[in-house]
């Protein structure tokens, strides 16, 4: 009887060690930075280093290459010169929250005079795919929109959250458009702004945010989309989600960035109406699926569109109707009218 405790007891032992040796040596035990990088280790974004949980800039560990100085332990870009401070508000699960950054208007200057157009090459037409990742890929642009990604990061560790962080940031930034218009062959077409000059300006339509929160999404490693209306002449964002929830399982999920809404909430009044055709579809590189696990955002989204369809049709809603509104208002931050409901 003793030996067969002993054997029990020993198998007990080893089976204890090997679980405290997986804990020891599971991923999720190692603490990470909110990009991924472990403690006390450089991450991949120059000069970001990992600190206790926070990624800080420190050039005298990390490099700064490409870069035309180094401050202390901060690098800096050529057209980091006449400094503006913004605040960039966004909602999370109900809770606000504000994040405090820096914009040049060298580098907005910068921007506004690279040329609008794009040169056919080897008698290739030039397509709005082209048109938008020239904005995207301007790579003066990235060096100085990487910091914002990185604030992202340090707010939150879950990718799914950062991703919402950088949607509500982007929706709250006022809507408006620019009187600027550039020459092309002796004819006037509009001024695009590029994600840069959105944020400099504290404002855009729909293309203009919709490619800085395209920015923003792919630096936050997900796959990214410009999903473009041609008939409503409109432009939204779509971010990889599971295929059954996408829109019209093109395996990306819809995204307004005119102002808050509801990720797939694609059912939007705008002054010209709703969105009623199928879009074409822009796709950007990125791995990561946004919803993979705790999707509320799809429920909460199919809960508005009935909310919608009562008070169309009768005109009002109910208590409950009216307290599940009122709930998503303040989940979402969306804004709303009182008379609304």
């Amino acid at each position: 009887m003793k030996k067969q405790v002993m054997i029990f007891s020993l198998v007990i032992f080893i089976l204890l060690a090997t679980l405290g040796t997986f804990l020891i040596l599971s991923p999720r035990s190692i603490p990470v930075c909110g990009d991924g990088t472990t403690y006390n280790n450089c991450s991949e974004t120059e000069p970001y280093f990992c600190l206790n949980g926070t990624l800080l800039e420190k050039a005298s560990i990390c490099s700064c290459s490409d870069f035309s100085l180094v401050r202390g332990e901060k690098c800096f870009a050529k057209y980091q010169l006449e400094p503006k401070n913004i605040s960039l508000n966004y909602t999370l699960r109900g809770e606000k929250g504000q994040i405090n950054f820096t914009v040049y208007k060298n580098m907005s200057d910068y921007l506004s005079n690279i040329p609008r157009y794009l040169t056919p090459t080897n008698g290739e037409e030039t397509t709005l795919l082209d048109f938008r990742l020239k904005s995207l890929n301007e790579k003066n642009q990235r060096k100085l929109l990487i910091p914002l990604a990185v604030a992202i990061k340090n707010i939150a560790k879950n990718q799914d959250d950062q991703a919402r962080i950088a949607i509500s940031l982007v929706q709250n930034i006022p809507f408006g458009s620019t009187n600027k218009i550039v020459n092309f062959l002796g004819v006037g077409i509009e001024y695009y702004r590029y994600p840069y000059e959105v944020l400099y300006d504290m404002q855009g339509v729909c293309g203009e945010k919709s490619a800085l929160l395209v920015f923003l999404l792919r630096e936050l490693g997900y796959g990214t989309s410009f999903l473009y209306y041609s008939k409503e002449n409109h432009e939204a964002t779509g971010i990889r989600c599971p295929i059954e929830k996408s829109l019209d399982e093109s395996g990306y999920c819809f995204i307004e960035t005119t102002g808050p809404s509801i990720i797939t909430d694609s059912q939007t009044e705008y002054v010209t109406g709703s969105l009623t055709s199928l879009p074409e579809i822009l796709p950007i590189s990125g791995n990561s699926v946004f919803g993979e696990t705790n999707f509320y955002e799809y429920n909460d989204a199919k809960i508005l569109e009935n909310i919608r369809g009562v008070a169309n049709d009768y005109g009002a809603v109910n208590y409950i109707e009216h307290v599940q509104f009122t709930n998503l208002v303040k989940k979402y931050g969306l804004v709303t009218f009182e008379e609304e409901f």
